[in-house]
């Protein structure tokens, strides 16, 4: 049994890996690619039906679904089934809005449907009409492919992106943050949510900020992440936290935290204590974290930026034994030995960088 677990494990690893490492033949040959302009997705379905469709995961056999439409009598119901055009089941959740100076947003729903079966494919309907979608759930044991990637932004090279993970099948997408790009240009949120619809829908997406999810104004918006935690609502309070920022959750034999680098850490560092406290090693032998700026990184763009998290978190990771760190913020790929306190250190996670996925601002040139 033993054996058993520890081979499965190794796939796991291996998949990550595969999915995150850089896309090159030889160092030596390559070209360092231009930035592409911002590419806007438009919308051009009905007023009823549903836009900017995707999916997370909410405990074990649950799955939320969350989209837009730009009229508000749409009721928040899923339809869902394992045959296409026939739903034998639904689901009824929320419905939310907000406004951002001069823009309104649509009607904004999320519904949490389940128990769901593992490994099993659902056909679904948001909202009693429009074109219908489905996803695949997560299977019940290893091996597990989890696609990771930061900093997508929607240009030219994020579609790239986008198709490049979709044609390994993964399981569930990892994003350590910078998402849309909006940059307090709500309607770029909006154009985000549509491009990435066609990926989003079929696979579960967990998500945490980045500084590009900020969007503060002073007085009126001091507090900032106001499309962010509207659009992107992840399952907070099922790990205890207080706060969209930083959450965690279990999927497959793996403890997945993520943490919020534009969090307070106060806050943060506490619910983490007891995070880390309540992990099963029998139960997840896998614990991964996902942060936004990176704590290692060789290059100069944004050196030191994640310096106060990690003086203030590393030591309680270290102790948890946590295996992998994924990052995004520096627009470049970078993988580090495993490393505790700037030491090369056994006990010590591997940190990986992976903040190339295709946003307006390019790649990191040193």
């Amino acid at each position: 049994m033993q054996k058993k677990l520890l081979f499965d494990c190794h796939i796991f690893l291996v998949s990550i890996l595969f999915l995150v490492w850089p896309h090159y033949a030889s160092v030596v040959n390559f070209v360092r690619q231009p930035p592409r302009p911002i590419v806007f997705t438009p919308h051009n379905r009905p007023e009823s039906h549903p836009q900017q469709v995707h999916v997370s995961l909410v405990g074990k056999n649950y799955m939320k679904v969350s989209w837009v439409t730009d009229e508000s009598r749409v009721p928040s119901t899923v339809d869902y089934g394992t045959t296409p055009g026939k739903y034998d089941s639904s689901g009824t959740g929320e419905h939310t809005s907000y406004r951002y100076f001069f823009y309104t947003s649509g009607k904004i729903h999320h519904v949490t449907i389940g128990p769901l079966l593992p490994d099993t494919t659902y056909y679904y309907r948001c909202g009693g009409s429009g074109p219908e979608f489905n996803f695949r759930t997560p299977p019940a044991t290893f091996p597990i492919e989890f696609a990771v990637a930061g900093d997508l932004g929607q240009t030219g090279w994020t579609t790239t992106t986008l198709k490049h993970m979709n044609a390994t099948n993964y399981d569930v997408l990892l994003l350590p943050g910078d998402l849309s790009y909006a940059d307090t240009q709500q309607p770029l949120w909006d154009s985000f949510g549509r491009l990435v619809e066609p990926y989003a829908s079929r696979r579960p997406w967990m998500v945490t900020q980045g500084n590009h999810e900020q969007e503060t104004f002073p007085i009126i918006y001091p507090n900032g992440f106001k499309a962010y935690n509207t659009r992107w609502h992840m399952p907070y309070e099922r790990s205890g936290s207080k706060s969209n920022l930083y959450y965690s959750f279990d999927v497959v034999g793996t403890h997945i935290i993520m943490l919020g680098s534009y969090a307070d850490f106060s806050d943060q560092y506490k619910w983490l204590a007891n995070d880390v406290a309540r992990i099963d090693r029998s139960q997840t032998p896998w614990v991964v974290v996902i942060i936004h700026a990176p704590w290692y990184n060789s290059n100069l763009a944004h050196q030191g930026e994640g310096e106060s998290m990690r003086v203030a978190m590393e030591e309680m990771l270290y102790n948890s034994r946590v295996d992998i760190v994924f990052a995004g913020h520096v627009h470049a790929y970078e993988r580090f030995t495993r490393i505790y306190n700037n030491n090369a250190d056994p006990c010590g996670p591997i940190h990986i960088t992976i903040g190339d996925g295709g946003n307006r601002e390019g790649l990191a040139m040193l």
